[in-house]
């Protein structure tokens, strides 16, 4: 669904030694929940612009959904890829929630339905773009709870983000790139686009999410990869990789809190990842007789 073979980027130009990316080599499944990890600096939010063909690689290679990003163009990308970035007000542009939805959906709906010939052909294939549109937007107005009729400008931050998730999900994308989609959100938010999220994981699309919060990462993904200034450092299972402290270290990030917890609590909680684990761990052994 998604591989970078040895592919670097600098802004500068071909062969500097500015890259802001370097020999970065991984390639993701269908159906896998990736996070991207990293301190700030480190060339996530350009590594995701790689991905979906927005910037193309000054080194080496970057395929998206099978195509090559290099001889690609980001409209046809943008058909099998959704981004979201990590500032909403980037990327609305309409005046209703509803457009913003609806915005994206003409061109990806272009060619669902058989091509049409005649008058009567065309005017009925324009009608089942209209009913499809129409159909795709109130789904996720319902998923998100969104009024269809609000300004997106008016709205909380959280819920921009929200509006803007739904008008990328809208497309059905087969690989779903997110830039740190939960900064700025309270934690019922946070929850609720998760969730979404998770669901959509669970039903076959592809996530490829940057993330700074290691509570989220070890909630919700399969795998992690660790960035540190502009090279790939970290790549495994989640379990291992937010517990991995000579991975962590180099990258600025600390374990999540179990994880920390559990790391500090010796040999005994080695395995332990999550809060029902330590709950497990910590009853089975006071029922043999103690912690010591």
């Amino acid at each position: 669904m998604l591989s970078f073979e040895n592919a670097g980027f600098s802004y500068s130009g071909r062969g500097t030694d500015s890259a802001i990316l370097k020999n970065i080599s991984f390639s993701i499944s269908p159906g896998e929940f990736v996070v991207l990890m990293g301190q700030n600096g480190a060339g996530k939010t350009t590594l995701c612009r790689l991905a979906n063909g927005i910037i193309k690689p000054t080194t080496g290679k970057v395929c998206t959904a099978g195509e090559d990003t290099r001889f690609t163009k980001v409209s046809a990308i943008a058909r099998k890829a959704g981004y979201l970035f990590q500032n909403p007000d980037r990327q609305l542009c309409c005046n209703s929630v509803r457009e913003e939805i609806q915005f994206g959906l003409e061109y990806a709906l272009t060619g669902m339905f058989p091509p049409a010939a005649t008058r009567a052909e065309k005017k009925e294939y324009r009608e089942k773009i209209a009913a499809e549109k129409n159909r795709r937007c109130q789904e996720m107005l319902d998923i998100f709870g969104l009024d269809g009729n609000r300004d997106p400008f008016g709205l909380s931050r959280g819920e921009r983000q929200q509006c803007a998730l739904a008008s990328v999900l809208a497309r059905q994308p087969q690989l779903l790139i997110l830039d740190e989609p939960t900064t700025g959100l309270d934690y019922r938010e946070c929850v609720t686009i998760m969730e979404i999220i998770q669901k959509l994981n669970q039903q076959g699309t592809t996530v490829f999410m940057i993330t700074h919060d290691m509570e989220v990462a070890a909630d919700f993904a399969e795998r992690a990869l660790v960035l540190s200034k502009g090279e790939l450092i970290g790549d495994g299972p989640a379990r291992e990789i937010l517990k991995n402290k000579d991975v962590l270290d180099p990258a600025s990030l600390l374990p999540p809190q179990i994880a920390s917890l559990a790391i500090n609590l010796g040999q005994r909680f080695r395995d332990v990842f999550s809060l029902d684990e330590m709950c497990a761990v910590t009853e089975q052994a006071l029922n043999k007789g103690g912690l010591s």
